[in-house]
């Protein structure tokens, strides 16, 4: 049987999977032997225990730290917002990996009804919360800060179908799909925030978007950046965050830009990308790494307590995945996470996609609310 083939078995068999985008293609994970539904008391002992490494691909737990969990973590309080009680994060232990190439074709066939989307946030309601955040960076209380808008939607979704729609257009490198009995998430995430192997560690920022046409190449797009002011302190406030971020961890002068300024292209758009690196202290912990990088400072805002602070008390709502994190923790303590953003999460028959764009003290508040319907768009696009 072809993989492909085991992959259409599985996911007619019912049984929860996941899928990861991987240098080669994509990785596979199922037979979960366990599920570890994460809260605020027992997320400390999951990322301090040890586990005894047997060599097997599949030593290693893998799933997501929702939004609001990582705050918590970081002693930064979420006040009473509107929440739909889904999980603040779960972690999966799989016992089988399946390598797939990037050649993800399948198609169900399924005919689904949906509701037409709704935004929470309209463009009025957008430009006063705007104005207001940006009377706090020209008062000095922030520098740049992410306005979170989410499209909604009623619908039944089969999300095996989505990401292989999904990853024929848009390929991220760290895109990955959840399907288990009461939710399923997709997501086209091009944006790494930890990737570490041994002592070594490094985060790839992305802060800067403008959308594709049919006279703006790669090249342009570059120059675009280069010379717009606004996208530029955007850039450079972002990599000098997460620069700190990783400073706190690694050894004194290690933390460097490896690749600094460069654009990626996507379907719909290109972003403006840095790779930072650097080598871990020694007798760092999990808990140290993931509390001095999460939630990922490129689409919060900086600084990033005092931003935290001023987000969560202008929403509503809970973020629930999105800007928390996917990833996997291996038993010899390597990790690989992403930033959860272009992402769908249906649960109880509601499909969510959360976007946001960064206001800075030269932002303009229609340019940002239409810059979130670029990111949006090609995931609206799978429910037509």
């Amino acid at each position: 049987m072809n993989k492909i083939n085991q992959l259409t078995e599985i996911h007619n068999s019912g049984k929860p999977y996941i899928i990861y985008k991987s240098k080669k293609g994509f990785d596979l994970y199922t037979n979960f032997s366990r599920k570890i539904v994460l809260n605020n008391k027992n997320i400390n002992s999951f990322l301090n225990k040890k586990y005894k490494s047997k060599h097997k691909q599949t030593d290693l737990y893998i799933g997501f730290f929702g939004y609001e969990l990582l705050n918590n973590l970081i002693n930064i309080k979420i006040p009473s917002q509107k929440t739909i009680n889904f999980p603040k994060g779960i972690f999966y232990k799989p016992e089988k990996k399946i390598n797939i190439s990037n050649k993800l074709k399948y198609k169900s066939g399924d005919k689904f009804k949906r509701s037409k989307f709704k935004i929470n946030i309209n463009n009025n309601s957008y430009a006063r919360i705007f104005n207001r955040f940006k009377k706090k960076i020209k008062s000095g209380e922030t520098y740049q800060i992410k306005i979170c808008t989410k499209y909604k939607t009623k619908s039944k979704i089969n999300p095996l179908d989505f990401f292989s729609k999904l990853s024929q257009i848009n390929l991220a490198p760290e895109a990955f799909m959840i399907r288990d009995k009461s939710y399923s998430i997709i997501s086209c995430s091009p944006e790494n925030l930890i990737t570490k192997k041994g002592s070594d560690i490094s985060t790839k920022p992305i802060a800067g978007t403008v959308k594709k046409t049919k006279v703006l190449n790669k090249t342009k797009a570059l120059n675009y950046f280069r010379k717009n002011l606004k996208e530029t302190k955007e850039h450079n406030m972002i990599v000098d965050m997460e620069r700190n971020d990783l400073s706190r961890i690694c050894k004194v002068g290690s933390v460097r830009l490896s690749k600094q300024k460069i654009v990626e292209e996507y379907k719909d758009l290109f972003h403006y990308v840095s790779l930072i690196k650097g080598k871990l202290k020694k007798n760092i912990s999990n808990m140290d790494i993931i509390k001095a990088m999460m939630p990922g400072g490129s689409v919060i805002g900086c600084p990033k307590i005092s931003t935290l602070n001023l987000l969560n008390n202008q929403e509503r709502e809970n973020r629930n995945i999105y800007t928390g994190s996917f990833g996997y923790i291996k038993f010899n303590g390597d990790m690989r996470f992403n930033i959860i953003i272009r992402s769908i999460l249906n649960f109880k028959n509601v499909s969510e996609i959360s976007v946001a764009s960064g206001v800075v003290v030269d932002s303009n508040a229609k340019h940002e609310f239409n810059e979130n319907y670029i990111k949006a768009k090609a995931l609206i696009d799978l429910f037509k």
